[in-house]
C-alpha cells in the first residue's frame, strides 16, 4: 500500500494522559515508538520536542470532547499537518481496544493516507466562533430567565403578558420595578404605560390586579438585576465580535443580503464556516457538515431511512432560524420554494429543505464573491412552463415531425 508519510504519529487523547504511537522508517523494517504523556503544559510541550526531534511531518489525533484542544494549540504551527479525526471513523473492535492500540491503528492509518481529517478553521475564526456561542448561550439564558419572571407574575395573578407583548419592554420593565418598590395600585402602574400600551389602560388595570408575596418580590428582584447583568454581558460581547468581524466586513454584508439572514446570523454563520471555502469541494460537501441534507442509508439496492446526519448543530440551527424568517419574506424565491415543498413534505423537512438552500447560497456568495439576486417568487413557475414547451416538443418530434416555436403576438 502507497506510503503517504513516513515520518508520522498517531495520538490517543484523554483527559489527563496523551499515549502516542511515532511510526519512522527504519533500515529494514518500520520503527514504531509508543510513549505517554501527561496532559499539562509542560508535558505538552515535551510532546512537541519529541515529535521535532524524529522529524515528524503528520500527526492524527481523536476529538475527544475538548481535551484535544491544547494538544492541537501546542503543535499548530509546528507540525505541517495536523488532522483530527472523528472517533467514529476509525472504530475498533469491541473486546480488543486499548489506548496503545488506538493510537497504533491511528498511527497506521494515517501513515497510508486513510484517514479523512475534520474541518478545523483558522485561530481567528476559532476565537469568533467561541464568542458568537457564548453569545447564544447568554441570549438563550435570558428568554429562560424573562420566562421564570412570567411565571412569578402567574404565580401572583398577574397577567400582564395577556395584555403587554413584550412584559421586559419599556412599560413592562417600569410597572415591574414600581411593583418591587411595594406599589399594588393596579391604577398607578397602569398610567405608566407608554406608546401603544396606553391604549390599553383598561385591560391593563385588570390584568395587574393581584398580589405579590415578599418571597415573590425577592424572587422577581433578582430575576430583573440576572436580566440586567445578562443584557450587560450580551452588550460586551456583541462590542467584541463587531471589532473582530472588521476584516470580514464585506463577506458579512453579501450574506445579510439573503433573505431571512440578518446581521447576527451573518457573524454567526460566518464564525462556524469561516469565509475561506477552499476546505469544502462543493455546496453539497457543505450542506452535509453542517448536516442539512438527507443522510445515505442503502443496503442490498434498498434504500432505507434518510435521516439527517448531526453534522454542526449549531450551524444547523442558525440555519433553521434563518429559514423561519425567509419564508416570511413575501414574494421571495425562498418562501416560494416552501409553499411549494410543504405540501408534499410536510413543514419541518420543506423547513429543514429551505435551510439546504440557504448554505448552498452562502457556499457561492462566499466562494464566487457575488451578491445575491433574488430568483423572484415566479421562479418555479417559469421553470414549469419551460419544462413542459420541452417535454411537449420532445414527444412530437419523436413522431418524425420538426417542432418551430413562435410566440404569440399579444392582442392590444
Amino acid at each position: 500500500m502507497e506510503v503517504v508519510y513516513e515520518r508520522c504519529c498517531g495520538l490517543d487523547v484523554h483527559k489527563k494522559k496523551v499515549v502516542a504511537c511515532l511510526i519512522t522508517p527504519g533500515e529494514k523494517q518500520l520503527k514504531q515508538e509508543i510513549r505517554t504523556f501527561g496532559t499539562m503544559t509542560e508535558d505538552l510541550e515535551g510532546l512537541r520536542g519529541w515529535l521535532l526531534e524524529n522529524g515528524v511531518t503528520a500527526v492524527a489525533m481523536e476529538s475527544t470532547g475538548v481535551y484535544w484542544k491544547p494538544i492541537y494549540n501546542i503543535l499548530e504551527g509546528q507540525i505541517p499537518e495536523l488532522i483530527l479525526i472523528n472517533p467514529e471513523h476509525f472504530k475498533a473492535l469491541k473486546g480488543k481496544k486499548t489506548d496503545c492500540k488506538d493510537a497504533v491503528w491511528l498511527a497506521e492509518l494515517l501513515r497510508h493516507g486513510l484517514l479523512a481529517g475534520s474541518f478545523i478553521p483558522p485561530k481567528e475564526i476559532r476565537e469568533l466562533r467561541e464568542l458568537t456561542r457564548y453569545r447564544a448561550a447568554l441570549v438563550a439564558e435570558h428568554s429562560r430567565e424573562v420566562q421564570r419572571v412570567q411565571k412569578q407574575l402567574e404565580n401572583s395573578n398577574i397577567k400582564l403578558s395577556s395584555v403587554a407583548t413584550d412584559i421586559m419592554g419599556v412599560s413592562g420593565r417600569e410597572i415591574l420595578k414600581a411593583m418591587l418598590n411595594g406599589n399594588e395600585d393596579p391604577k398607578e402602574l397602569a398610567q405608566m404605560a407608554r406608546g401603544k400600551l396606553r391604549k390599553k389602560i383598561p385591560e391593563l388595570e385588570k390584568a395587574l390586579e393581584g398580589k405579590i408575596e415578599e418571597h415573590t418580590r425577592l424572587l422577581l428582584k433578582q430575576q430583573l438585576e440576572h436580566l440586567e447583568f445578562l443584557e450587560q454581558q450580551i452588550e460586551e460581547l456583541n462590542a467584541e465580535i463587531e471589532k473582530r468581524m472588521e476584516p470580514f466586513f464585506e463577506e458579512a454584508g453579501r450574506l445579510a443580503e439573503v433573505n431571512g439572514i440578518k446581521k447576527e446570523a451573518a457573524q454567526d454563520i460566518i464564525a462556524e464556516i469561516g469565509v475561506d471555502m477552499t476546505p469544502f469541494p462543493d455546496a453539497d460537501h457543505l450542506a452535509s457538515w453542517a448536516g442539512v441534507c438527507p443522510g445515505n442509508n442503502e443496503s442490498a439496492g434498498k434504500r432505507k431511512s434518510g435521516k439527517t446526519r448531526k453534522g454542526n448543530q449549531h450551524l444547523r440551527a442558525i440555519l433553521v432560524q434563518c429559514s423561519w424568517a425567509a419564508i416570511r419574506t413575501k414574494d421571495s424565491y425562498l418562501s416560494a420554494k416552501y409553499r411549494r415543498l410543504a405540501p408534499r413534505l410536510g413543514k419541518k423537512k420543506a423547513l429543514l429543505a429551505i435551510a439546504h438552500s440557504l448554505i448552498k447560497i452562502i457556499y457561492h456568495l462566499l466562494k464566487d464573491k457575488a451578491h445575491y439576486q433574488d430568483p423572484g417568487p415566479n421562479y418555479y413557475t417559469k421553470e414549469e412552463r419551460e419544462r413542459r414547451i420541452r417535454r411537449l416538443v420532445k414527444q412530437i418530434e419523436a413522431q418524425g415531425y420538426t417542432v418551430t416555436l413562435e410566440e404569440k403576438p399579444s392582442v392590444a
